[in-house]
């Protein structure tokens, strides 16, 4: 082991390894059925498989251009426009990232200065906070009310002060699985419109919606549009969460700072993968159905769970289902997951991760993004607690 005298300040004194890489590493000790990372364990299509080996057969393997492929900031441009009636410019108003994590903490960096205060609503995922502390800026926190995960848009407007910078909104929200509606929308724009706040809308699970529900997304909202930075998600909607591809679209005056950043992070991101998703965005065919898929999923896991001693929430989105566990243990949520990984075999994120203040509500998420095999076999374990 190197050693070293040298000190430096820690920048998050309080971090520590995600909750995903711990329950992974238990999955894999125990050989758990891994319903805990939010990844799908079925087949990439062949197609934009066979796009990529091309696209690295004609030679796209060098730097592709800081903002991203232009081919593939048209198409994103273009599928934008045809679902929200809203414009985006590919060439000012549209960069690809190395996926959306990295759009989340560049949209982040581009408006946080030190002293200036963010609002994130809770549970969140977990980049939020720390993204926001990095940077020197202070997070205040609202939680999501009832059962149901709902704003309370009062409560919401108490915590604006001088300060506020941003607001971060999640929907289809990960980790509840709950939709904002139109009115959650309107209520937004009411209480940001005449101020400087930005907005930062992590939309990375767009595609992904059911029961007949729409996606509220700021591209829908002409006077949000004006002052968000919109994230989202090739790897959500193709099934490729390893390929790290990712886009973020704002108004120029915001992408053009945006890209300050984006450019000494990471510069620009996978070629060969931008040009196959550019080709394979062609036929909307390969991405608007998706939530018909992932509906069967997850009425099929209900299904399944039916007989167990676990109680869903609603899940109008995403490929998470919350479970509560109350009329089967008084355990924290932290030890119940690791319980049930060791003893019964299959892993879930305990909802108190996404939290500051670490709220345990006994309640584990599960990933359904799962083939039918995998999700019988742990609905089987999971009927046995």
């Amino acid at each position: 082991m190197i050693e070293s005298s040298a000190q430096f300040r820690s920048k998050l004194p309080g971090g520590k390894t995600t909750i995903f890489t711990v329950m992974n590493q238990l999955a894999q000790k125990h050989n758990a059925i891994n319903l805990a990372q939010g990844f799908p364990n079925f087949e990439v299509a062949p197609e934009l498989i066979g796009l990529v080996h091309s696209a690295m057969k004609k030679g796209f393997n060098q730097y592709a251009p800081m903002q991203g492929l232009m081919s593939l900031r048209e198409e994103l441009s273009l599928a934008f426009e045809r679902k929200y009636n809203q414009k985006y410019d590919p060439e000012f108003e549209i960069t690809i990232t190395s996926g959306a994590t990295q759009a989340i903490f560049t949209a982040i960096a581009t408006v946080i200065n030190d002293g200036d205060e963010a609002i994130i609503i809770e549970p969140a995922f977990d980049i939020y906070v720390p993204g926001i502390k990095i940077n020197k800026g202070i997070p205040r926190i609202l939680k999501l009310k009832g059962d149901d995960y709902h704003i309370d848009w009062n409560e919401l407007k108490r915590l604006i002060t001088k300060n506020t910078k941003l607001i971060i909104i999640n929907s289809p929200h990960n980790p509840t699985s709950t939709v904002l509606s139109d009115d959650d929308m309107k209520q937004l724009d009411k209480i940001t419109r005449g101020t400087d706040i930005m907005i930062l809308s992590d939309e990375v699970y767009e595609n992904i919606i059911f029961d007949g529900l729409k996606h509220q997304s700021v591209a829908a909202f002409p006077e949000l549009a004006k002052r968000s930075f919109l994230v989202g998600s090739f790897g959500k909607s193709f099934h490729v969460t390893g390929w790290k591809t990712g886009f973020c679209m704002a108004p120029r005056y915001m992408m053009d700072e945006f890209r300050k950043i984006h450019q000494n992070v990471v510069f620009a991101g996978n070629h060969p993968m931008q040009w196959a998703l550019a080709q394979y965005m062609k036929d909307e065919d390969h991405y608007i159905h998706i939530h018909q898929m992932y509906a069967h999923r997850r009425n099929y896991f209900l299904q399944l769970m039916e007989n167990s001693r676990f109680t869903p929430l609603k899940a109008h989105g995403t490929y998470f289902q919350l479970f509560k566990y109350d009329r089967i243990s008084n355990e924290s949520e932290l030890d119940f997951a690791g319980r049930i990984t060791r003893e019964f075999g299959v892993a879930a994120i305990p909802l108190s991760y996404f939290y500051s203040d670490g709220t345990d509500q006994k309640v584990l998420r599960f990933c359904f993004a799962k083939t039918d095999e995998t999700l019988e076999k742990a609905a089987a374990q999971l009927c046995k607690i």
